[in-house]
């Protein structure tokens, strides 16, 4: 019997939602962990920082207790700190970032006068890269506005906006990155040759943005939308056996169901209304305009570009190369050879250190999770191949051992995994928030068995728009009995125990017993993760149930329910740590990245060889997932707004089921 279990919820793209299902699961029994740990009133505290009193020490004597809403009550989030401020370094610094300049390597040397060119374009990683390791990094991008507004060989930046494939969380970090390097005096130029909604909530804040005169322009609006499989399924003989628990759990819904459930069309609805009223907002605030304006501008149906110059949308319409020799008259190049640019790859290499950035004697560790969740390696397991449980509970483990960090940031952007994994890992980090402060960073996703690793932590940051919650379960098998018959395939099976079958029979459907049985295992599932996160974040298992069952909120609405404590990107993480550590907010801090990783001999073949042979990593991926599902899932699938006409999972999916199709007709 193929069976899934699972703690997930659906995915959503940018224009459109698809519910792509894992199936081949099969099942695992899950164990409470009992510990004891101190916790905290939450409550807010004025600006400028806005933490919240959950992530600090509570001080001796009396308090005034300020009301707390109920649960699913509204309530102001917090404010998200800048990303960065530019400061001017004291003369003796400054003195040795020349004398660094000077003896730097060749590989790390920069031309006075240069400008940083990066291509924002795809997916981007919330994990650093490797010189070996493909495509862009967030961590590494946000590094390099910081270092460029502080080098004094860099003039300015000019940024390539492409299609790009990550979630709102990352472009909100990014976007506070240009808005902050504004501040240092040099220029931000943006060239955007095909124009959406994402891309123009990015380039947008730049100081001028371009296009050439034949960019692709979509500015229609938002959708989403859900697939469903089951009418497929019945018509090669799969009849799937689901049990949704938590009203709002979509992940089964496209194998069980053949059209959207009320509840989830309300859970997509306010989705959809908080990142469309964000965008809205945040376009009517640059351009000095109303948001019915700037709804009434969608609505007509932008196509054209020259009708976002005709209304200030953009600078001017210029091909790249014009661009291009407008920025080398600005910084003042007067020979007749190209514009003298660094890229992203290169300035990456440049060290902080170089730059006089290093930060001070406290050091603060960064352990960074991204990516599917799963227990063990797997033997197709690939660089990046996501949460590996296993290890990032020894680097836990290393940094709850050491004296060395005063603080720790849990930088998450997984749509979760193995339940089993996600537990163990659950405990890990409350042993660790035990001994140390802990800030959990949420980036584009933080749902199911990745909100289950952030709620160990004692306070909880997340972006307006990242995409978190999903505590609740789906479980269900597979009947295979019509496709077996159809084949003329036969299978028996010879057992002892009343429930013996219940993981193996896939040649029949659940008898009435086994039935009440999967259901039982599931709410036990529900229950455990419900209750956990009830007493992770203080709340009741009354509260907790209210803004649980199996919904995925924005950021902002986690904020108001309490599932979340702060808003902000990882800055905000940062001036939290430094707050519970007791460290000024003024002080510089040396950063840890503990999950840094180390190209090994089989990465850089694997690397290689996927260029080489045009091995898609996405393939690899799938053959991993396969192979290493294993028991209970915490899980929510392609959690990313992508455009419209971008089915990859979908499309696998949907292709193999037409292949069989074709194959019996």
């Amino acid at each position: 019997m193929a069976r899934l279990l699972v703690l997930r919820s659906a995915p959503y793209h940018r224009s459109h939602l698809s519910a792509t299902a894992t199936f081949l699961l099969s099942p695992s029994k899950v164990q409470p962990h009992s510990a004891s740990f101190p916790s905290t009133a939450r409550r807010l505290l004025p600006l400028p920082l806005r933490v919240p009193a959950r992530a600090i020490e509570s001080s001796p004597g009396p308090t005034k207790q300020e009301p707390t809403p109920a649960a699913g009550e509204a309530q102001e989030p917090p404010l998200a700190a800048p990303a960065f401020e530019v400061e001017e370094l004291g003369w003796g610094t400054q003195l040795a970032v020349k004398l660094r300049m000077l003896v730097a390597p060749p590989w790390k040397r920069v031309r006075k006068g240069s400008v940083l060119k990066m291509k924002l374009r795809g997916e981007i990683s919330d994990q650093l890269k490797t010189r070996f390791s493909s495509g862009l990094s967030l961590p590494q991008i946000c590094e390099n506005f910081v270092k460029a507004a502080y080098d004094p060989r860099i003039s300015g930046i000019y940024l390539h906006i492409e299609p790009l494939s990550c979630g709102w969380g990352k472009v909100d970090e990014i976007r506070r990155h240009i808005v902050d390097f504004k501040k240092s005096g040099k220029f931000v130029v943006g060239y955007m040759p095909v124009c959406g909604e994402k891309e123009y909530y990015l380039a947008c804040a730049c100081g001028e943005l371009y296009a050439p005169p034949s960019a692709y322009v979509a500015l229609f609006g938002l959708t989403v939308q859900q697939t469903f499989l089951r009418g497929v399924l019945e018509k090669v003989g799969i009849e799937p056996e689901i049990q949704r628990i938590g009203r709002y759990k979509s992940a089964g819904d496209q194998l069980a169901r053949k059209s959207m459930s009320n509840e989830v069309r309300e859970m997509l609805a306010t989705l959809l209304d908080n990142i469309y009223g964000n965008w809205l907002n945040t376009i009517s605030s640059k351009h000095g305009k109303k948001k019915e304006e700037i709804e009434e501008f969608i609505n007509s149906g932008v196509y054209q570009v020259t009708r976002l110059k005709e209304e200030g949308w953009i600078t001017d319409l210029l091909y790249d190369d014009e661009v291009m020799a407008m920025l080398k008259e600005r910084v003042g190049q007067k020979d007749k050879k190209s514009l003298r640019m660094v890229d992203y790859s290169k300035y990456s290499r440049v060290s902080k250190w170089t730059l006089g950035l290093q930060g001070g004697g406290e050091r603060i560790a960064v352990i960074r999770a991204s990516g599917s969740i799963t227990r063990t390696r797997s033997p197709l397991s690939v660089p990046s191949s996501g949460i590996i449980a296993e290890q990032l509970i020894e680097k836990i483990r290393t940094v709850r051992e050491s004296e060395k960090y005063k603080a720790v940031i849990l930088r998450i952007d997984s749509p979760g995994g193995d339940a089993l994994a996600s537990d163990l890992m659950w405990r890990e980090i409350r042993l660790l928030a035990d001994s140390k402060p802990v800030v959990a960073s949420m980036s584009d996703v933080a749902a199911s068995g990745g909100y289950y690793m952030a709620m160990a932590a004692p306070v909880i940051v997340a972006e307006r728009l990242t995409l978190t919650g999903s505590i609740g379960v789906v479980t269900g098998k597979f009947c295979l009995q019509k496709l077996y018959e159809r084949i003329d395939f036969n299978k028996e099976i010879i057992s002892k125990g009343r429930y013996a079958e219940l993981n193996a029979a896939d040649q029949r459907p659940l008898r009435p017993d086994e039935a009440e049985l999967f259901e039982k295992s599931a709410q036990n599932a529900y229950a455990l993760f419900r209750d956990k996160a009830a007493m992770s974040r203080s709340m009741s298992v009354d509260q907790m149930e209210t803004v649980a069952q199996g919904r995925v909120w924005s950021g902002q609405d986690a904020a108001s329910r309490g599932l979340v404590d702060s808003l902000g990107g990882f800055s905000q993480a940062l001036a939290i740590a430094k707050q519970k550590a007791n460290i000024p907010q003024d002080r510089k801090v040396q950063l840890v990245e503990i999950s840094k990783p180390s190209p090994t001999l089989p990465e850089i073949l694997s690397g290689i060889g996927g260029s080489l042979l045009g091995v898609d990593r996405a393939v690899k991926g799938v053959l991993q997932d396969i192979t290493s599902v294993n028991g209970v899932q915490a899980r929510m699938d392609g959690i990313l707004f992508e455009r419209s006409e971008d089915f990859s999972g979908e499309n696998q999916l949907f292709l193999l089921v037409k292949d069989i199709i074709n194959y019996f007709d």
